[in-house]
């Protein structure tokens, strides 16, 4: 795709609970880090005339995390203070379900989501993916994102491993993957970061005797 892009920024679930201490601390990369690209993000996006959607999880007062009126629920302070174009509450991993977000960018003629916030694997990915379903075409960030370690009956990986790895995913059929000082220079520029195809990932991967 050539033309210029109609971008919106969808920052995702930045808040408390991910923070240093939260519930569900970011551990790759560090929070501290990637929140400051999310500021960054906004910025530029506010400079450049892109729409800022913030999107955060409202769950009820009994959940583990993100629970209705606690600090860990709230907005982190890096995008509260920034100004926005729209806020809005969901209660699964994709921005779309159960929110007005489809209609909202439709109505602005927008084509391309650039996507921020957390986490890399499970949020930023569905919305992603469900993104990419409709038509949109999809960046993410990938020092403006981050992940946590897992360990359940299907085994272990650490976050450094979910969050390079699904970034390696996205960018071959998904979403096109790039720095936020990338996104930036490319959103100065009109232009787009590419993005990779299924079979010339794996054929790259191949060559390199990947398993």
């Amino acid at each position: 795709m050539t033309t210029t892009p109609k971008r919106a920024l969808v920052v995702v679930d930045v808040q408390n609970d991910y923070d240093r201490g939260g519930a569900l601390e970011i551990a790759h990369p560090p929070f501290g880090e990637t929140v400051q690209n999310i500021g960054r993000a906004m910025d530029a996006a506010r400079t450049a005339g892109i729409p800022v959607v913030v999107i955060r999880m409202d769950l009820p007062e009994s959940a583990p995390v993100f629970a209705k009126g606690t600090h860990g629920a709230d907005l982190h302070p890096e995008v509260a203070r920034r100004p926005s174009d729209a806020v809005m509450s969901k209660r699964l991993p994709s921005a779309f379900t159960g929110t007005d977000l489809e209609t909202w960018l439709r109505a602005r003629g927008v084509d391309t989501l650039s996507v921020i916030g957390y986490m890399t694997h499970n949020c930023d990915m569905s919305t992603v993916v469900h993104a990419m379903h409709m038509g949109f075409s999809v960046e993410i960030l990938s020092d403006a994102t981050g992940s946590v370690p897992y360990m359940n009956s299907a085994g272990s990986a650490t976050a450094e491993e979910i969050h390079r790895v699904m970034l390696v995913v996205m960018q071959a059929r998904f979403a096109a993957v790039c720095t936020t000082s990338e996104w930036i220079a490319h959103v100065q520029a009109n232009g787009r970061p590419p993005i990779g195809n299924i079979v010339a990932s794996f054929n790259a991967a191949r060559g390199k005797a990947f398993a």
